[in-house]
């Protein structure tokens, strides 16, 4: 059995002090925004609980869906590396990057170079390199395959939008039938919710028709997303049967906020091609903001 733990909308935090020059751009709205709402309700020390419990479950390995930054400053970028090393080996772990990882233009390709051991596929180049594309990246972790999207893009003011493009669209069809044909069981992840009306429009994902093709087409056993700070299942057309769409909570929300406490999502999966065997249980912050406590037996359930 392989167990994948998925975690999203980090939000390194706090926010390091900023010249004039960074803020004279989109960040100004994400400055005045973390200081009037976020800084009240996302902790570090939330997401230090969510972790040594995803430990002490023994997951084999972490998915993170995006947004690991707030304004993607140099300084924040390089605490998020930081992070990441201390999580441990770069093979036990996959990210994905958000909005908020490509927030000015530029952040993309810096927050990409800097994470890039973490945003790679198996037989990518060791090295980062500024003319390649990275996603969709592939890695093979026992009977499983993850597969890494981007939807990160820079935005103007007041937006959140993330884009799939045909480019990534058809490598990822590609690669999700090679893993199929490989006799894998499919793990997409992604940060915008590939759901029509999962999020306001400001902040949907440019080319949802265009993804739910690609799993449709290529084939998948489960998506995974972040984006909406919510704990929400949706589901997608696949090849045999519907694929589980499952979002999650901010690893780093605390408790008494309007949307849910931190959360991770246990999956576990055995079985062999034609007779997979999903479940996913998920653990969230308690009240008291001082524990994790199992949230449901299974996320899959009526």
């Amino acid at each position: 059995m392989f167990k994948l733990a998925h975690i999203s909308d980090v939000h390194l935090g706090p926010l390091p002090r900023l010249s004039i020059q960074e803020l004279f751009s989109k960040r100004i709205t994400g400055f005045v925004n973390w200081h009037r709402n976020r800084r009240k309700h996302l902790f570090g020390s939330t997401l230090d609980l969510l972790l040594d419990d995803i430990r002490a479950h023994q997951a084999d390995h972490l998915a993170v869906t995006g947004d690991l930054v707030n304004l993607a400053s140099g300084i924040e970028i390089r605490a998020a590396a930081a992070w990441l090393r201390a999580l441990g080996d770069p093979a036990e772990t996959s990210v994905v990057p958000g909005n908020h990882d490509a927030y000015v233009p530029g952040a993309y390709e810096k927050s990409m170079r800097a994470w890039y051991d973490y945003v790679r596929g198996d037989l990518a180049p060791a090295q980062w390199q500024e003319d390649r594309h990275i996603f969709p990246y592939l890695r093979v972790r026992g009977k499983v395959a993850i597969v890494g999207c981007s939807t990160a893009v820079a935005t103007p003011p007041f937006a959140a939008s993330g884009f799939f493009g045909a480019r990534q669209a058809r490598d990822t069809v590609n690669m999700l039938r090679a893993a199929g044909e490989a006799g894998l069981f499919r793990v997409v992840m992604i940060h915008h919710p590939p759901i029509r009306g999962a999020t306001t429009f400001y902040k949907r994902m440019i080319g949802i028709r265009r993804f739910a093709a690609v799993i449709s087409t290529g084939g998948a056993e489960l998506v995974l997303h972040g984006h909406t700070h919510l704990n929400t299942l949706h589901w997608l057309r696949g090849q045999v049967q519907p694929v589980p769409v499952v979002g999650i909570a901010s690893a780093s929300q605390g408790p008494g906020s309007i949307k849910p406490a931190a959360a991770y999502n246990l999956f576990s999966i055995d079985g062999s091609p034609g007779a997979w065997q999903l479940s996913g249980e998920r653990f969230s912050l308690n009240r008291a903001g001082d524990a994790v406590i199992p949230e449901s037996v299974d996320i899959f359930a009526p």
